[in-house]
């Protein structure tokens, strides 16, 4: 599911200003995540069916989560402020997987085996059986940082979320990965921030690095997993990562960034994007975008991959938001893919792209594909948010004979600190798979 995030300078930029109004602010969230389909997935496919039915338990998973952050001034004065932060993460099933469910939702849960329990009680080749298990409860440290502003010039080091195009914390599910890094930003040019990364571990499923995936994701049985088995951090893809971006709003309408990595081990990137907000202009709710991508694998006698996406949108305030998306990726890469978040698994990661699915993340960004993207989202006469989302990714040989097109509405809706979503997806693979239907529940409380 997709979220508004805070961008990585706004983050930094709150957590080194913000404390002087709060000295130490505690806060939080608890979720809960549902999920039914009647697609092969998880335990139905675990156990050889090739459908599943809507609301039954092995068809059903189910998670909660809960989040608690405290931020504090640690010191003021005229040369220079520092503040610190760090967040506690909490992933538990609540039991649900013994008697509602037979799937959970995050990857960073494990299972013991033996338990008598009825969990997992299937055999997969290759990777085993758990035999009858009681699934975990996962925590572990999602943050904990310190920052320090001097000028116009902030450092950030320790854990932290970050949200850069290629390297990024993924909110959409039950659990958040975030990194081991050091950031620099700088605001001294006018309309300008230049920033600088170097990023040591991270807890995301990453493809390229030392796979540290739990038992009940191997097995099928997480839905929705983007971190390591108990959050553990591993070696960024291996041996570490750097980045540097430019973020520049000389001419008003426009925000132009570009963005350079070098993932030690795995490739060296690039990522362009300009979005034009039309308003100041004279046309009143219109914006255009631009994005486009290089991704070189390390080695010799690699080919590039790359990718480029074009959108325009229109919104009426109060009315509604809509805007249409195309991308392109080339055919010949090295990598399969472009465009990619490095620090979760490639085949399922999100992506920056316009056209990124509402929740089939993967399929946009593989090599050789073509990818529209249309999304309307409009209040309902406050009663709830609308949202309509559809993306249509057009895979050629290159990937596989495979045309994916999803379709999903929400309805969204928050009474005080609740925020309440309902879900329904529909997504049809091809010739490859059947079509799907998928009924999700979110709720979260804040505090």
């Amino acid at each position: 599911m997709k979220f508004t995030k805070m961008s990585l300078v706004a983050a930094l930029l709150i957590g080194s200003s913000a404390f002087a109004l709060d000295n130490v602010k505690v806060s939080g969230d608890a979720n809960l995540y549902y999920q039914t389909t009647d697609g092969a997935s998880g335990y139905d496919a675990a156990k050889g069916r090739t459908g599943g039915t809507l609301f039954s338990k092995d068809s059903s998973a189910a998670d909660a989560a809960v989040n608690l952050n405290l931020t504090a001034d640690v010191l003021s004065n005229d040369l220079v402020s520092v503040s610190a932060g760090a967040s506690y993460a909490v992933l538990t099933t609540l039991g649900l997987e013994n008697n509602f469910v037979s799937n959970v939702w995050g990857g960073a849960h494990t299972a013991t085996a033996g338990t008598g329990s009825q969990f997992g009680k299937v055999t997969v080749p290759g990777v085993g059986a758990l035999g009858g298990a009681k699934v975990e409860d996962a925590s572990w440290m999602k943050e904990a940082w310190i920052a320090a502003t001097s000028g116009k010039t902030t450092a950030k080091i320790g854990r932290m979320a970050l949200d850069t195009p290629l390297a990024f914390t993924e909110t959409w599910t039950a659990e958040e990965n975030t990194f081991d890094a050091a950031v620099v930003i700088n605001q001294d040019i006018p309309n300008t921030t230049l920033v600088g990364a170097y990023v040591g571990n991270g807890n995301g499923t990453e493809t390229f690095g030392k796979s540290e995936q739990s038992n009940v994701q191997a097995l099928g049985l997480a839905s929705a997993p983007v971190v390591n088995a108990n959050g553990k951090f591993a070696t960024y893809g291996t041996n570490g990562a750097y980045a540097a971006g430019v973020i520049n709003n000389s001419y008003a309408p426009l925000v132009a960034q570009a963005w350079y990595y070098d993932v030690v081990s795995l490739a060296t990137a690039y990522w362009l994007q300009a979005d034009l907000d039309a308003s100041s202009l004279g046309v009143d709710g219109l914006t255009l975008g631009a994005q486009y991508c290089g991704m070189d694998a390390a080695g010799s006698n690699t080919k590039t991959d790359n990718v480029y996406a074009l959108k325009v949108g229109y919104a009426m305030k109060d009315m509604f938001a809509a805007s249409v998306a195309y991308s392109q990726t080339n055919k010949d890469g090295s990598l399969g893919a472009a465009g990619f978040n490095t620090a979760t698994a490639t085949g399922t990661a999100q992506s920056k792209l316009y056209t990124e699915a509402w929740w089939n993340y993967g399929y946009v960004t593989q090599r050789d594909t073509q990818a529209y993207n249309l999304t309307v989202t409009s209040p309902v006469n406050g009663l709830f948010d609308l949202g309509v989302y559809y993306t249509y990714a057009n895979q050629a040989k290159a990937t596989g004979p495979r045309d994916v097109k999803e379709f999903t509405a929400t309805a969204g809706k928050s009474y005080g600190p609740v925020d309440l979503t309902l879900a329904y997806i529909n997504s049809d693979y091809g010739k490859v798979q059947d079509a799907t239907n998928i009924v999700q529940l979110y709720a979260t409380l804040n505090f």
